[in-house]
């Protein structure tokens, strides 16, 4: 069975991105400007720089083997390169001198800014090699010697991507609770209240589900939850409420539900995907018309986080 995390590298990073900040403007208002400041660097690099390090990985394995390139490959594809990484390092060291200090945060940040700025030299080398087709020169030699580099590099990366992200959502998960609470203190449990809980709930089942080993215990806890709270938000609808919540909101929010259904029951049940389901799962930009899927569900996420920013109530 293929996890979330093995389709992080397309598209799919993108949501994960965007997946930091959905509570961040609500939350804001319990933060110093500058932790504001501060977090905002970090997740400027993340957004930034992300998704295109993932992508060049998974340009480079669709069409080499994970020993390596031989030049014997029917198609060589090279990889991709990403963007400029100067600005990451710079707003880094920046934000780890604002208040309030974190030195695991900082650090974290650091190692970030580090990892990517030594893939983004050998991305730009590796692509000048297959662009060019200087493979077809040196019967891929130079390819073979990338290869052990970018894998290091990537898994590097990788775990420097981790590492930040979790302790940016570790923030912003506390501020988004805490402002849930402050919301039900002035407000009671009002249209806005049931809006923030709902996307608070359907976070922690992205992440349940976003693991190398998911725990199905832990993942159908964390839709039980969420499903309550979306039957909690309709009811409040239903009920008249004097600030309703669109109904779009609420079917991406159910849409997601559904899908987030799919995927744990595939977990558990370990039903395995059909060769056409496959194909479509292997074509980058397609795997979210499978159902119960890890792409499927990372768009409904996205579309659900859509729907938010576009402003839930009516």
């Amino acid at each position: 069975m293929t996890s979330l995390r093995a389709f992080a590298v397309a598209g799919a990073v993108a949501g994960l991105a965007a997946a930091l900040m959905p509570h961040m403007a609500a939350a804001q208002n319990g933060q110093t400007p500058s932790l504001t400041q501060k977090l905002n660097a970090y997740v400027g690099c993340i957004n930034c720089l992300s998704a295109r390090a993932y992508q060049s990985r998974e340009r480079y394995f669709s069409w080499a083997a994970k020993s390596g390139p031989t030049g014997k490959e029917r198609i060589i594809y090279g990889t991709y390169t990403i963007y400029d990484t100067s600005d990451c390092a710079k707003n880094v060291e920046k934000a780890n001198a604002l208040e309030p200090r974190d030195a695991e945060l900082e650090a974290a940040a650091s190692a970030y800014a580090d990892a990517v700025s030594k893939l983004a030299p050998l991305l730009k080398d590796a692509d000048d090699y297959y662009t060019q087709q200087n493979y077809k020169d040196d019967k891929m030699a130079k390819g073979k010697a990338l290869h052990p580099q970018l894998v290091a590099a990537w898994d590097q990366f990788a775990a420097a991507d981790r590492k930040l992200r979790d302790g940016v959502e570790a923030i912003n998960d506390k501020r988004a609770l805490e402002q849930l609470a402050e919301i039900e203190k002035s407000e009671g449990r009002q249209a806005r209240y049931h809006v923030e809980a709902l996307m608070i709930g359907a976070k922690r089942v992205l992440r349940a589900e976003d693991k190398e080993k998911p725990d199905i215990a832990a993942i159908t806890q964390a839709l039980n939850d969420y499903e309550a709270t979306v039957k909690g938000a309709e009811a409040f609808t239903g009920a008249g409420g004097k600030a309703e919540i669109g109904s779009m909101f609420i079917s991406n929010a159910k849409s997601f539900l559904t899908t987030a259904k799919q995927l744990m029951r595939r977990y558990r049940d370990k039903v395995p995907y059909s060769s056409g389901e496959r194909m479509m799962l292997n074509n980058q930009g397609a795997g979210w018309m499978v159902e119960g899927s890890p792409p499927r569900l990372m768009r409904d996420y996205n579309q659900l986080v859509d729907a938010y920013n576009r402003g839930a109530k009516i």
